[in-house]
């Protein structure tokens, strides 16, 4: 068992049998990139390969053989317990708005989760779920007055603020909520920047206190968020720190103590660990239990519990053949799609081949990669199925097999961002079926 409780388990030959595998190689590398978490990829490709072989694409209907997503909520499930193992004073608030499907919140919510959400329409679906209101959070610093009366009324009483503007509106709409003052951070290292458009510099906190004060608001404690994908973890210690400055400003000017900490969201498992310990260590030391007992502290994750829990699988829909060895081929996702995390998140999907010439090659760890190698030796670039010259998946890839119309791709790690997003340009349908698996049964 490794660090996030995966067990490992042989492969039965009932799903293997007919698929390409070398068990001298094993099974792909785990979507956290540690060890393989065999019971789940078993599942995953068992749902791949019982919905691929039930399509005819000889005689389907139009759309039948649409793009697909396996979910293994199995995986958020180990994710939820693995973020309580390493950062147990931390209580994570789901982002609604990297993945809304409701199966996600129902997995997250049955496992003391709680929600931050950005719209009317997020809190609206977590409260059909039967969470309590005082379990959200609306982590939008810039609302609708309309939104802020919808929450009023719905019991939902967290919220962020970064503006003297907004302090009015909800001194206005929804006097008695419970105000997180969002702090600017320094996020320059992280791939997707939010300080850029939200956060109070430090400078400007005093007039928000006072203005907090004149109003007879209940603020109750300070936000921040050092963006998604940042690789300097110093910042988060720093961002700590003016929090604490926050928490120290608000006790000198007679506000009533705050009692909450939101440390953000753009955690990703890949770096959670290491995040992990820069943060517990920043807690311990600007609030440490002996003297904060009474602080809470929230974060906002989102990616760190879907991203690695869904497989997206796409079919070849054309090719046009440059040589004998590269080609160009259409698949029936892409960046208007489920893929559209390619254009906003920065993303680079992998693609690896799922079926060809009737068969299945999920377990086959080398069947593409980024650079001509002695095992992958065709070349290709992969486009979505638009008009859109824009609708480029990747420029250059190398696979094990030379494809062709039918036969299937599939992309890991790619439920963060993703179908939240897809829009029905060029009449291409928005959403696609998910089949929902559960590794951890």
């Amino acid at each position: 068992m490794n660090s996030v409780g995966h067990i490992e388990r042989p492969i039965s030959n009932d799903v293997t049998q007919g698929v390409s595998y070398n068990p001298t190689v094993g099974l792909p590398l785990s979507k956290q990139g540690q060890l393989p978490h065999q019971q789940s990829h078993h599942k995953i490709f068992a749902a791949l390969k019982e919905k691929i072989d039930s399509i005819n694409h000889e005689t389907c209907d139009a759309g039948d053989e649409n793009s697909f997503f396996v979910c293994d909520l199995g995986e958020i499930s180990r994710l939820r317990n693995y973020w309580t193992q390493i950062l147990p004073r931390v209580t994570p608030f789901y982002a609604v708005k990297c993945n809304p499907n409701i199966e996600i919140i129902k997995r997250l919510a049955s496992m003391s989760t709680n929600f931050d959400c950005a719209s009317k329409s997020e809190i609206e679906k977590v409260l059909a779920c039967g969470v309590d209101p005082e379990r959200i959070i609306y982590a939008n610093p810039c609302k609708a007055s309309s939104f802020i009366r919808f929450a009023a009324k719905n019991g939902v009483k967290k919220s962020t603020f970064d503006n003297i503007d907004e302090l009015y509106k909800i001194k206005k709409y929804h006097p008695e909520s419970e105000l997180l003052l969002r702090i600017v951070t320094d996020d320059s290292s992280a791939q997707c920047r939010l300080s850029t458009k939200y956060g109070c510099e430090l400078d400007d906190v005093p007039v928000l206190l006072e203005t907090v004060k004149e109003l007879g608001l209940n603020l109750i404690g300070v936000s921040f968020h050092v963006g998604s994908g940042a690789s300097d973890f110093s910042t988060v210690t720093q961002a700590v720190k003016d929090g604490r400055k926050v928490f120290d400003m608000a006790e000198s000017r007679g506000l009533p103590a705050l009692k909450m900490l939101d440390v953000g969201g753009g955690y990703q498992f890949d770096t959670i660990t290491e995040v992990a310990d820069v943060l517990n260590a920043a807690l311990d030391y600007f609030f440490p239990q002996e003297t904060h007992s009474d602080v809470s502290f929230i974060a906002e994750p989102g990616r760190y519990f879907v991203a690695t829990a869904f497989t997206l699988a796409a079919t070849v829909i054309g090719k046009r053949n440059n040589s004998d060895s590269e080609s160009m081929i259409y698949i029936n996702d892409g960046v208007y799609g489920n893929m559209n995390c390619i254009l906003f998140d920065h993303q680079e999907p992998s693609p690896r081949v799922l079926y060809h010439k009737n068969r299945f090659h999920y377990m086959d760890i080398n069947s593409s990669s980024k650079a001509k190698c002695d095992a992958c030796n065709y070349k290709v670039s992969i486009w979505g199925p638009t008009c859109d010259g824009l609708d480029c998946v990747s420029k250059e890839y190398y696979m094990k097999y030379d494809l062709d119309i039918g036969d299937w791709v599939h992309f890991d790690n790619i439920g963060a961002y993703t179908c939240s997003a897809a829009t029905p340009f060029n009449g291409f349908e928005q959403t696609v079926d998910i089949i929902f698996i559960d590794s951890a049964l």
